[in-house]
């Protein structure tokens, strides 16, 4: 009769260890859902942002046609993005594209000096910045969830239970892991 309640008692702590390790790979898939979310807020913001730029510097460079097109182009593709990898990519895009607007108010100081542009740039700024900051808290996320996944005896679990590895939000150009230099 011992051996029976040794071999329930046994069952019982595996089980509640095996709900434990479940529960808490659930708790960090969230977190990375969560952040996530607060990497397409910020995104989102960007996006709408970008525009008015746009027809803040159209005013004053008419003739730089590719220069808009990229932009809107690059804008498009990240709006687009489903997945990590895209969105990596179009953020890359956009940067550049970014980089070349902003390179159009050195040749144009009256749009330099425009109250409008300053603003938008400022904003952008501060957008980039929190985009910065989303992106470290989600690879942050990631990387414990699969060094959760991936370590004994948890890992049992996250197979059995499907929980796979998620890619983190690189950016591949050295360039583009710099914000827009903003100048005034």
């Amino acid at each position: 009769m011992t051996g029976i309640y040794i071999l329930i008692a046994v069952i019982v702590v595996i089980v509640l260890w095996w709900i434990g390790v479940f529960n808490s790979l659930v708790v960090l898939r969230n977190r990375i859902e969560n952040a996530w979310g607060q990497i397409d807020v910020q995104l989102k913001r960007r996006y709408d942002l970008i525009p008015n730029i746009v027809e803040t510097v159209k005013g004053y460079a008419k003739h730089e046609k590719e220069t808009f097109e990229n932009v809107v182009k690059a804008r498009q593709m990240g709006m687009d993005a489903s997945n990590v990898q895209d969105q990596a990519a179009a953020e890359n895009m956009l940067t550049g594209a970014l980089k070349s607007i902003f390179a159009l108010s050195e040749a144009y100081p009256e749009l330099k000096a425009n109250e409008n542009f300053k603003l938008l740039q400022e904003e952008l700024a501060g957008t980039e910045s929190k985009i910065a900051f989303a992106r470290q808290h989600y690879n942050d996320s990631v990387m414990l969830f699969n060094t959760r996944i991936q370590m004994f005896p948890a890992s049992i679990v996250a197979n059995a239970s499907g929980f796979k590895d998620r890619d983190f939000f690189e950016l591949e150009e050295p360039e583009a892991r710099e914000a827009p230099k903003v100048q005034f």
